[in-house]
């Protein structure tokens, strides 16, 4: 452990989550004090498990607040004190949702309640958690890999959920050119999340590969996708927050090499043999996924996915960043052996 960042606090909102727990690992093992908010204290403990698994046997330099981000309460007192946020809760995708806004709001207003709490409390630079929804839906006729300069088209046809982390960017960017007064602000937008699961609260992309180990997913969906280790994503959060050259910026979180949802259940064959005997071996035509989400509210995003042209580029990340991120292969299977490991996986 470095002490050169000793003294240095450092807010990471929604610390119970998956790439959240990932960034206090990284922040504690470099030194920094850490804050994290928490909707409700009850999670303290369970926090604290996650990290201990993650390798942390000190608690000394972290400590709790309770804050949501739909209420004011709490937010002034959470960045008090702080060089930096890193601001990575958000709103989880709503299955059952009635309208649109019911995503698109808390987002947004989450996002520019931290901007403001910040911009008060003169924390030096905050790292937003954004996503790949930010920048490659709703685009048709895609040919060459989407890169930072890309935007999500509002108009196309993508599900509120990517919707609202569009939006919420953006409106972040319109803060801090407006009435940001000095605050600076970096984006990390990562595509589909795996790696080290450490307890039961992981990204919905983990819930892929659990599905196919128990043979939830009889056939896959055409959908591609790129994937990235959430320690990668932690390790790009913590350049973004540091480095002068990212200040502005928004950087992919990608390997850059996509995969079909058969590939994935593939490569938990090729490296888990049996113990992957009920992931699928086919492919399920279009349109009987397109009927099928008319019915079944948690296949209308994946519908809108369909068939899209999903390539990305990280040469930003890497180039100005000199960030070296693990291959798309090696953090499947760190999600498939941890939650193996944790006897996550149903037999």
């Amino acid at each position: 452990m470095t002490n050169s960042n000793n003294g240095i606090t450092v807010l990471v909102t929604g610390g119970s989550g998956f790439i959240a727990v990932h960034c206090i690992i990284k922040l504690l093992e470099q030194g920094y004090k850490v804050r994290t908010t928490l909707r409700t204290l009850n999670r303290q403990h369970e926090v604290r498990e996650m990290l201990r698994k993650g390798g942390i046997s000190s608690f000394e330099e972290l400590s709790f607040i309770e804050a949501d981000l739909s209420k004011d309460k709490n937010w002034d007192k959470a960045v008090q004190g702080c060089t930096y946020v890193l601001h990575v809760a958000s709103p989880t995708p709503v299955v059952n949702y009635k309208h649109e806004d019911e995503m698109i709001i808390p987002a947004k207003e989450g996002v520019l309640r931290i901007l403001k709490a910040a911009r008060a409390a003169r924390v030096k630079r905050i790292v937003l958690t954004s996503a790949y929804g930010a920048i490659g839906m709703g685009n048709r006729n895609r040919t060459t890999p989407y890169t930072e300069k890309d935007w999500s088209n509002l108009n196309g046809n993508l599900h509120p959920y990517q919707k609202s982390k569009t939006i919420a960017e953006k409106a972040a960017w319109e803060f801090i050119k407006s009435e940001g007064g000095g605050l600076e602000l970096s984006t990390v937008n990562p595509v589909a999340v795996m790696g080290p699961v450490l307890g039961t609260d992981y990204s919905h992309s983990n819930q892929v590969v659990k599905k196919m180990l128990e043979g939830e997913i009889k056939a896959c969906p055409k959908v591609y996708c790129c994937y990235v280790d959430v320690r990668d994503v932690a390790d790009l959060h913590l350049l973004a927050m540091i480095h002068p050259e990212a200040n502005g910026e928004r950087f992919l979180a990608t390997t850059g090499n996509a995969l079909s949802m058969l590939d994935i259940a593939q490569i938990l064959k090729k490296n888990l043999g049996e113990t992957a005997a009920k992931a699928p071996a086919k492919e399920l035509p279009n349109w009987f996924v397109r009927a099928a989400a008319i019915f079944n509210p948690s296949l209308r995003m994946l519908a809108t996915l369909l068939g899209q042209y999903a390539e990305t580029s990280g040469e930003k990340a890497r180039q100005l960043l000199h960030w070296s991120p693990r291959s798309g292969e090696e953090a499947i299977m760190a999600t498939a052996e941890t939650m193996l490991q944790l006897g996550l996986i149903k037999k």
